[in-house]
């Protein structure tokens, strides 16, 4: 007990899966305060690897987000902070983190009169974050020394962070799915084969780093399924979707609707809302495609063979659109039917019509 460990405390039976768990699959997270120690882009790198490990291992996929309103909030602190629980000092208790819930519920807290580093020395955020995180997901400690979930620290590990008891224990939460869509009759034959040379979709979308692909009734990006395993309430399907990482909101289209909803993490936000909050001709009643240009802030709404351009930091249309696809994106001759922007040198818009995707460098 008096080697440097976990502060979440053990005085219940040891079992592995502690109860309570997040009702959505894709989790947000903060980083509010940081360490001393380490410089900022290290923390962020040390954090995102730490919550890699968890996703990896499961269903779960984590996004970054800027508000104190994520999911799971990060801090370094000391003393006491403000939970009832407070840090006792130079080794000890490392870190403590909350199961899944409201409020504090997720939140995870380490102690900054503790030395951290990227290395072995001191003690390593990146073992000590995954353990938490582990926590802030639902699993309680393990009694098997080989477990990440084990209370007291251990200072180096294999490349494999997580047992296989971490690994099951995760899944017994989360209900990993070893695609069994892949095989049965509700699964698209096309989506069988990810190489098919006719392969097409209705929408494509970024969230945080991952990219999602949307085809009829089913949502596939490294974790195929249906539509409504990830997001409960839209059980139909996707003809558009972006992503706008400042609000952390992602958007999705039912055109032949005229419809769209509005997500957060994993969450629906109200009833679906129609076309003219984006300030649209009343003639218009669908589009093919929407893209968010993170850039320039603007999101591009693609019908036929015009497109629009919303600000949305205004929250209006552009003055002087629609304006014709092939005249500012030279060689589409087609109906774009998805789009996704890739941030990079240069950054890239992506135009998927039909069967093949057209690389467009960005010139604004």
């Amino acid at each position: 007990m008096s080697r440097p460990r976990c502060g979440v405390p053990d005085v219940e039976e040891y079992s592995h899966i502690q109860g309570t768990r997040w009702n959505k699959n894709v989790i947000t997270y903060s980083i509010a305060r940081y360490t001393r120690d380490l410089p900022r882009n290290t923390v962020d790198s040390l954090v995102q690897s730490a919550f890699s490990v968890w996703a990896r291992a499961s269903s779960l996929t984590f996004v970054r987000s800027r508000s104190r309103n994520a999911d799971i909030v990060v801090e370094f602190v000391t003393a006491a902070h403000g939970d009832l629980y407070p840090f006792d000092g130079p080794r000890g208790t490392l870190a403590h983190a909350f199961g899944p819930g409201l409020g504090v519920g997720g939140d995870t807290h380490f102690d900054d009169d503790e030395h951290w580093t990227a290395g072995e020395t001191g003690f390593n955020l990146f073992v000590v974050a995954a353990h938490e995180f582990g926590h802030a997901l639902g699993l309680k400690h393990s009694r098997n020394p080989k477990s990440l979930m084990y209370p007291t620290y251990k200072p180096s590990r294999s490349a494999n962070l997580l047992s296989r008891e971490d690994v099951a224990n995760i899944n017994a939460l989360y209900s990993k799915q070893q695609n069994p869509w892949l095989s049965g009759p509700l699964f698209p034959q096309l989506m069988q084969n990810k190489c098919a040379s006719d392969l097409t979709f209705d929408a494509v979308t970024t969230l945080g780093d991952a990219t999602f692909f949307f085809r009829e009734k089913f949502q596939y990006d490294i974790k195929e399924g249906p539509i409504a395993n990830f997001m409960p309430k839209i059980e139909t399907s996707i003809d558009a979707a972006f992503w706008v990482p400042h609000s952390t909101e992602l958007y999705f289209f039912v055109w032949t609707e005229s419809m769209f909803w509005t997500v957060k993490g994993s969450l629906v936000k109200g009833k679906p809302r129609a076309l003219r909050h984006f300030g649209f001709p009343a003639w218009v009643q669908d589009v093919d495609a929407a893209v968010h240009i993170v850039k320039t802030g603007r999101t591009l709404f693609f019908m036929h063979d015009i497109y629009w351009s919303y600000n949305e930091n205004r929250r209006v249309m552009d003055f002087g659109y629609p304006k014709y696809i092939s005249e500012d994106f030279p060689g589409v001759n087609a109906t774009i039917n998805a789009a996704v922007y890739k941030e990079g040198e240069p950054e890239q818009l992506l135009l998927s019509t039909l069967m093949y995707f057209f690389e467009v460098v960005c010139a604004t």
